[in-house]
């Protein structure tokens, strides 16, 4: 588990018509290292936006103020890690906004894996949700897309063993996806990404700050619930701030 920085917000952007104070969330990312390749999960924030963030993302910073620095990228933490760009097999995307895309693009050998219908809404999506999706950091020449096909391919088995399933929860985004994530020793983690970002929207206290689709969001949340029951795992919401410290963080510690 990795971070590339904080977003600096108020709470009504986190928990649906919850107030105006200031609250600060970590931006998660992930790497799976796997016999047959290494796996990253979505790459947190692009290196663009410790450059020049207003640059790179405009007027979006007024409610999400990225707080973060160059070497917090993702490409130099892999470094840590021991993981260099070629090293890579996969750059899977939950979903494509700003504060998820910081690894696509990075990878020379990797394929991309997104839901298609994320891919297609990013490209022309609503009012209400534009400013979430840089294109520049998705709109890219000669990368390797795969696109997965919302409900069809639902629990998609990465390498067929079950390490990485991914799980489609739309609501936030219409293609947004979660993951079931199962390891030797620790087993099952449920990465449940932005549908779900706090325990409160875990817990039915609230919605996420930003949806596409209310229902949705919702009946997602059910449905990871179901999962996390049925398969006892642990469970690791996408931004919280209370739980977010107590996991094990690389390059210092991991889940094996």
């Amino acid at each position: 588990m990795f971070q590339t920085g904080t977003l600096k917000t108020k709470t009504k952007y986190i928990k649906m018509n919850q107030g105006e104070d200031e609250f600060e969330i970590p931006v998660p990312w992930f790497l799976i290292k796997h016999p047959q390749g290494n796996v990253v999960i979505d790459g947190g924030n692009a290196v663009e936006t410790a450059i020049d963030k207003r640059g790179h993302w405009g007027a979006v910073v007024d409610a999400y103020d990225p707080v973060m620095s160059v070497a917090d990228n993702c490409v130099d933490q892999l470094k840590m890690v021991d993981v260099s760009p070629q090293d890579v097999r996969y750059v899977v995307q939950s979903h494509l906004h700003l504060d998820h895309t910081g690894a696509i693009g990075r990878f020379p050998k990797a394929q991309h894996i997104v839901q298609r219908s994320e891919y297609e809404y990013a490209f022309k999506p609503h009012w209400f949700s534009a400013g979430a999706y840089i294109r520049a950091d998705f709109d890219r020449p000669g990368l390797n897309w795969k696109f997965l096909g919302g409900e069809f391919t639902d629990n998609y088995d990465l390498f067929g063993d079950g390490t990485v399933r991914m799980i489609f929860t739309p609501g936030h985004s219409p293609g947004h996806q979660s993951f079931l994530i199962t390891l030797p020793e620790s087993g099952p983690i449920l990465l449940t990404i932005d549908a779900a970002y706090t325990v409160d929207h875990w817990e039915n206290r609230a919605l996420p700050g930003l949806v596409t689709s209310s229902m949705q969001a919702a009946d997602s949340v059910a449905k990871l619930r179901r999962i996390a029951h049925d398969t006892n795992a642990m469970v690791v919401t996408g931004h919280d701030p209370v739980t977010w410290p107590g996991f094990r963080k690389s390059p210092q510690d991991f889940y094996d």
